[in-house]
């Protein structure tokens, strides 16, 4: 949505904005307009939601906008040659990495997952590859120790629409310089899945503590435990690696204290902090002990 603000306030005409279909969401599981489809509306811009672009009759209706550019973020599905034609100067892509690192579809988790000191933002020329198109603009960031999905997610974001902002003048001037992209160091970002999420305690306790904030908010890291006779999930919304060794099996509880719950796995030792258990709200640890052991457990 930052990226469609900064359209809006750019002194360029918005023709249409296209986004995919309202998705059934809440209890009533009535279907619900994206925040982009709202603030489209609020600005009274058109707003179209084609199941598929590669209909003809889309592809024949985004022609008669008359377009000179298409400006898209996010939007989940690949764009046909048909539609990478249609506007004068093409298709641009606000990319959440420094291409050609990490294409695809989650760059902001696997970066967090490899350890990336830095990530950022490419406006990229769209091509009918994945994400290989010509690089216009490049914006860096360095990552916090302690970034997780949504926090970066929502920097990139903002960065992305200042991005954008700049190029812009550049690309309506025709005075924008393309580079290519190095195939040799692309990187595909797979998209996520909630299975993947599960964590694997023989990893190591650095390794374990990068997936904790990658998956936040969206898949959330998760293992299981024991109570009651019954294999239970926990969810683990926050963790830290903690100094210390333990020959203890790993998935193994060591201790637990107002600070955390510290778990043995492949090397090293992990402390969660904040955790979910089913049917309960997020909460820290400490609050999880008030009424709650997994001493002489272990963790799967």
């Amino acid at each position: 949505m930052p990226g469609l603000e900064a359209l809006i306030s750019s002194g360029h005409e918005v023709v249409a904005v296209y986004t995919q279909p309202d998705r059934p969401a809440g209890r009533g599981r009535g279907l619900q307009a994206s925040p982009v489809k709202q603030k489209a509306l609020e600005h009274n811009i058109p707003v179209l939601q084609p199941v598929s672009l590669k209909d003809k009759e889309a592809q024949d209706q985004l022609k008669a906008l008359n377009a000179d550019l298409m400006v898209v973020t996010a939007y989940g599905l690949l764009l046909p040659k048909a539609v990478l034609d249609a506007p004068r100067l093409g298709c641009i892509n606000i990319h959440a990495s420094l291409l050609p690192r990490w294409r695809g579809a989650a760059p902001i988790q696997r970066a967090i997952l490899a350890g990336d000191e830095k990530t950022g933002i490419t406006i990229m020329q769209m091509d009918e590859g994945l994400d290989t198109g010509d690089m216009l603009f490049v914006k860096e960031y360095e990552m916090a120790a302690t970034e997780t999905g949504s926090s970066l997610h929502d920097v990139l974001m903002s960065l992305g629409a200042e991005a954008l902002s700049q190029i812009l003048p550049d690309i309506a001037a025709g005075t924008c310089t393309a580079r290519q992209q190095n195939n040799d160091d692309a990187c595909y970002a797979n998209k996520l899945s909630k299975a993947e999420a599960k964590i694997n305690w023989q990893d190591s306790a650095k390794t374990i503590e990068r997936a904790v904030r990658a998956y936040n908010s969206w898949p959330v890291a998760y293992c299981q435990y024991e109570k009651n006779n019954k294999t239970r999930t926990l969810r683990v919304w926050q963790a830290e690696v903690v100094s210390g060794e333990s020959s203890a099996e790993v998935g193994a509880v060591l201790s637990e204290s107002v600070d955390g719950i510290d778990v043995a796995t492949g090397d090293g030792i992990l402390r969660i902090r904040q955790l979910q258990v089913e049917g309960k709200r997020q909460m820290s640890a400490a609050d999880f002990l008030n009424a709650n052991s997994l001493l002489n457990q272990t963790l799967i």
